[in-house]
């Protein structure tokens, strides 16, 4: 028996064919918005709020290594939900679990709005805390590989880096809607700002739910993944699969990740706490320079995606990475001088190296895995690197500053070392037999 294969999703008018890539990409940056805006508040909550309210009994530094901790135990259930949804994209569809991530999300980032602090109900406080923050690690570990293939596997392969983008403009959109939601509430005065002002950037997420929620039901599913499905070609196990097949390829992508994970919280969240907590400076001069730094990725992702479709998305990789390197010590150099604009300029020259690199490992990854198993694997290599660089980079990061008397050099290195790893990853990656996306429609 033939099975009955339906038509290709860029069969038919070229206009059409755009439409529906525009509308699958809108919809995946409109989802990773929302849900990267409940995991950055989080981020920013536990550099300037949290060591306060659940940890008041611990000193300055052991309150903010234990707030910090609380923000880094989600990257250990990233790769348990990238594992669990893995499984659901490449079995039912890229699609379904796109929407359940996003109603898990949502749930927990309200309920943390609402929570009692530790003056209220003590210890029970901060577990609860670290309850909720692994649902949205949960989450967040199930979204990105369904996000980015939904935008990869419907895009034509000469504009794929450019349309896989789109679903990693939500990194730089929710920072930066977190960061001015908070730095909204964070001009009220003290005693209020910590009573209920920081709150109501959790609880306005189930607005943002809801919209997330609304859009994501209109579009269609992957059309490589419907092929696969119309040949029966879906793998049973996933995740054993890749796990058995392409462990090489997995640590492979661990590596090409690693610094746009870990540097990412090294400058956006680290660098708020060392700010303000090392440097006495106003919780402003990071608010700003985190939606600076913002402002300058969304176009770095776009427009070094755009030339990676030109000239090659490894090219690309590859110079990023150097860049971000030769610039780790000049970063912490201008955070040191205390200076607000040489503070802002460091953000944002730092929002371009990574913003690029960010920008094209979607593409660069699902390249890695066949389709029966490419949710599979890229969210298990991409979540592992968050679990490996992006939980312990600011625990790492205060621990070192504070070993080293305040001197910033050790973090530096840290950083340079982190893009040193990414760097040796791509250039490993280039020598790889790649898989044509296009050919499996």
């Amino acid at each position: 028996m033939v099975a009955r294969v339906r038509p290709s999703a860029f069969d038919g008018a070229p206009a059409r064919r755009r439409r529906a890539i525009r509308q699958v990409a809108f919809a995946s940056f409109i989802g990773t918005t929302v849900e990267w805006y409940d995991f950055f508040v989080y981020a920013t909550a536990a550099a300037l709020v949290f060591p306060r309210l659940f940890f008041p009994h611990f000193s300055a530094l052991a309150g903010t290594l234990a707030s910090f901790a609380t923000f880094g135990v989600a990257f250990f259930a990233r790769p348990v939900g990238g594992a669990f949804f893995g499984h659901f994209g490449d079995r039912i569809g890229r699609k379904t679990p796109l929407v359940t991530t996003l109603l898990l999300m949502g749930g927990a980032t309200f309920l943390i709005g609402l929570l009692p602090t530790f003056a209220q109900i003590g210890v029970l406080a901060p577990v609860l805390l670290v309850a909720l923050r692994c649902v949205q690690g949960f989450a967040v570990g199930g979204e990105w590989g369904g996000a980015i293939l939904m935008a990869v596997e419907h895009s034509p392969a000469e504009d794929r880096a450019f349309y896989a983008s789109w679903p990693q403009l939500g990194v730089p959109a929710g920072l930066v809607l977190s960061t001015a939601v908070f730095a909204a509430f964070s001009a009220l005065p003290e005693t209020q700002f910590f009573a209920w002002g920081w709150r109501v950037a959790f609880l306005l997420s189930i607005v943002l739910i809801v919209l997330g929620v609304f859009i994501r039901l209109r579009v269609a599913e992957s059309p490589v993944f419907a092929r696969v499905k119309d040949l029966g070609m879906q793998s049973r196990a996933p995740l054993l699969e890749v796990l058995r097949d392409h462990r090489n390829t997995v640590i492979l992508a661990i590596g090409m990740v690693f610094v746009t994970i870990s540097g990412f919280y090294v400058v956006t969240t680290f660098s708020l706490a060392y700010l303000t907590a090392q440097l006495g400076l106003p919780r402003n001069v990071g608010f700003v320079g985190n939606m600076l730094f913002s402002a300058a990725e969304a176009p770095s992702i776009l427009i070094f995606a755009r030339i990676a479709d030109r000239v090659g998305k490894y090219r690309v990789a590859i110079c990023s990475a150097w860049c971000q390197v030769v610039f780790s010590y000049p970063f912490f150099w201008l955070l040191s001088t205390r200076k607000p604009a040489l503070i802002w300029l460091a953000m944002s020259v730092s929002a371009v190296t990574l913003g690029t690199l960010y920008g094209i490992m979607g593409a660069l990854l699902s390249e890695l895995f066949e389709a029966r198993v490419r949710c599979s694997g890229i969210s298990l290599g991409y979540q592992l690197a968050g679990m490996l660089g992006g939980a312990p980079a600011p625990i790492i990061a205060t621990f070192l500053i504070h070993a080293s008397g305040g001197s910033t050099w050790s973090v530096a290195t840290y950083l340079a070392a982190s893009s040193l790893i990414t760097l040796v990853a791509i250039y490993l990656a280039v020598g790889r037999s790649r898989v044509a996306i296009a050919a499996e429609l």
